[in-house]
């Protein structure tokens, strides 16, 4: 009998949530360097080559023995690609790990992440045995602020400087949600 999957392909209502792969580059490149998409990612700069994107999807492949993933968000009525999300850092001597994700402006406010995170938060406690998950803000993206407290995160406070991006420190809001508070 093969043991679970970590990061299985998920499903929801209108979304398939599937690991990211080579198929993917080009829609990997197009996202990231989307001036939209990227406005409050201070991480890593926006892509300006393909092989940038290469490079990610390379770095996400093989998620069950790497220990961090990126599913693709895909539109179950057309097949389109309208974003990404996943865990990294996953601490597993303490059962944590931190969320990212972001989506095409067109699908703001449209229920779609809020669908994807439900998914992968549940497989997250699920099938990584979390009990903790971690977000990082940027303190001026109060969507993505009212997006967590809405699934139940917890505002912590201010992570002072968490990302130095272009010449610059970036304040982010620590948000958490323990297993027992989505039970």
């Amino acid at each position: 009998m093969s043991k679970p999957l970590l990061f299985p392909e998920l499903e929801t209502e209108r979304l398939i949530l599937r690991n990211v792969r080579e198929e993917d580059t080009d829609f990997i490149y197009k996202h990231f360097s989307n001036e939209k998409v990227c406005e409050y990612l201070y991480d890593e700069v926006n892509f300006t080559k393909r092989e940038e994107a290469a490079e990610l999807v390379d770095f996400y492949s093989d998620p069950e023995n790497k220990g961090y993933n990126r599913w693709v968000l895909v539109k179950k009525d057309h097949g389109e690609r309208i974003g990404t999300c996943g865990f990294h850092l996953w601490d597993r001597t303490n059962h944590i790990a931190e969320l990212g994700y972001d989506l095409y402006p067109e699908f703001w406010s449209q229920g779609y992440m809020k669908e994807a995170l439900t998914a992968v938060i549940g497989s997250g406690f699920d099938n990584m045995q979390l009990n903790r998950i971690n977000a990082y803000v940027a303190l001026d993206n109060q969507k993505s602020c009212k997006r967590l407290s809405a699934l139940n995160f917890n505002n912590e406070g201010i992570y002072r400087d968490k990302h130095f991006y272009k010449g610059k420190y970036y304040d982010h809001y620590s948000f958490s949600l323990l297993k027992r508070e989505w039970q």
